[in-house]
């Protein structure tokens, strides 16, 4: 019995895990708060305060890739995040629709 509840607890957590991963949302860097930066692979509390003090001295981001700018961001932390970002709530990065049939 106790084997049957931590394999259930392990497939809960693989299926929270899997579901943040294979999901079509992206945060907007140029709204998202401290705290819904952090939900990003390789964004952590310092990382995501540097961004929103950037975004605050120096308006919108244009593109993820902006984010090169903030201290801190190189090419490994942002190869981590980049699907997981946009810079417009309603398409990904490369410029499609989030939701629809892609007409």
């Amino acid at each position: 019995m106790k084997l049957i509840q931590v394999l259930m607890s392990l497939f809960v957590v693989m299926f929270m895990a899997a579901g943040s991963a294979w999901s079509d949302e992206t945060v907007n860097i140029n709204t998202a708060t401290v705290k819904q930066l952090q939900k990003v692979t390789g964004i952590g509390k310092k990382t995501a305060v540097k961004i929103v003090a950037y975004r605050e001295e120096h308006g919108a981001f244009g593109s993820v890739a902006d984010l090169k700018k903030v201290k801190g961001i190189g090419k490994k932390t942002l190869g981590k995040a980049k699907d997981q970002l946009s810079v417009d709530d309603n398409k990904k990065e490369d410029g499609h629709s989030k939701g629809g049939m892609g007409y």
